[in-house]
């Protein structure tokens, strides 16, 4: 299992930029493989890390091994000639260190800001997705039918003779998951809610198609929060301040899509961990990890040790630094045997 890290976003990326790139150095020197930064343009709360790009390549710059991936790239919000431009030369940068998560996008204050209908999206991000594929891949590029109008265009400079950077998709509905097996396209498979319904509709769509979804699947990515302590008693004191602030989130965001508070339901304390947490000692979390991949047949799993900023930086690398003494190297084994 290819062991990544997330959850650095929004409020979780305050205070100082020297600091928080010295955490992921770090992270690379403990072995974790990659880290995912999200994308939120022109947000109503600002935060100091609206371009993902940018942000990998301060970092890829800083690092030797570590990879950076974005989770996702809003593709409606931006050209795909220019997009692919700036992917290839980070992707030459890096010596081939990015991963690449699109989607069609959640935020319509991002779309009302910069002008962009919302009813476009869908064809707008299948659009840029294909645009995407075959100038990555160094071939010439046409932009076929959508808003995009331009004459073929000769490969980019940057990406002839390379292998593309590796193309992810996010989303959950049958249109998208379908137009993810029609390409080929690995899955970024969401936190909240968890993977099972999109898992579900991948099969499905793969079965209509007469695709195999396991080759997807094995190369797909889902998330998990974490939580590892040396005992089971570390791991309890842990969640117990977990669950209210988890409540106060669900409780602003359904606010924000005008549900009242009292119309929240409960947290189902038990589902939240099956379905959405790797949890306890180190022996527990190696076979929580094992058992996610023989259940769902995916090998790349996105940890959150900071609980998508609920926990400190302190916090979360105390978690990554034990995860990484003692689970990371037998996940690595494991996955090094199965490849050979």
């Amino acid at each position: 299992m290819r062991i990544d890290l997330a959850g650095w976003t929004r409020e979780a990326t305050r205070g100082s930029h020297r600091e928080f790139l010295a955490l992921f150095e770090r992270a690379e020197r403990l072995g974790f493989e990659g880290v995912w930064f999200n994308e939120f343009r022109v947000p109503d709360t600002p935060w100091p890390y609206p371009s993902p790009l940018l942000l990998a390549a301060a970092l890829l710059a800083r690092t030797e091994r570590l990879r950076v991936g974005t989770s996702v790239l809003v593709l409606p919000l931006h050209h795909p000639l220019m997009l692919a431009e700036e992917i290839a030369q980070l992707d030459l940068q890096s010596g081939g260190r990015i991963d690449v998560g699109v989607g069609r996008g959640t935020e319509p204050a991002a779309l009302q800001a910069l002008q962009i209908d919302a009813d476009g999206t869908r064809q707008r991000f299948e659009q840029s997705c294909r645009i995407l594929v075959d100038a990555l891949s160094g071939r010439p590029v046409s932009s076929g039918p959508g808003p995009w109008r331009f004459e073929d265009r000769p490969p980019l400079p940057a990406t002839v003779q390379r292998p593309h950077p590796p193309l992810y998709v996010a989303g959950s509905t049958p249109e998208t998951l379908g137009f993810a097996v029609d390409h080929g396209l690995p899955l970024l498979l969401s936190l909240e809610p968890p993977e099972g319904a999109q898992l579900e509709r991948l099969d499905a769509a793969a079965q209509a198609r007469g695709r195999d979804a396991g080759a997807l699947r094995a190369r797909s990515s889902l998330a998990r929060y974490v939580c590892i302590g040396a005992d089971d008693a570390a791991v309890q004191a842990q969640l117990a301040t977990l669950w209210p602030q988890l409540v106060q989130r669900r409780v602003y965001f359904a606010g924000r899509r005008g549900i009242p508070a009292d119309q929240v339901p409960p947290i189902d304390v038990e589902r939240v961990l099956r379905e959405q947490f790797i949890h306890g000692t180190p022996d527990a979390c190696h076979a929580q990890i094992t058992a996610l991949g023989e259940r769902t047949g995916i090998r790349q799993l996105r940890c959150v040790f900071n609980a998508n900023g609920l926990w400190s930086d302190a916090q979360a690398m105390q978690g990554m630094e034990l995860f990484a003494r003692e689970v990371l190297p037998s996940l690595q084994a494991a996955l090094s045997s199965s490849t050979v």
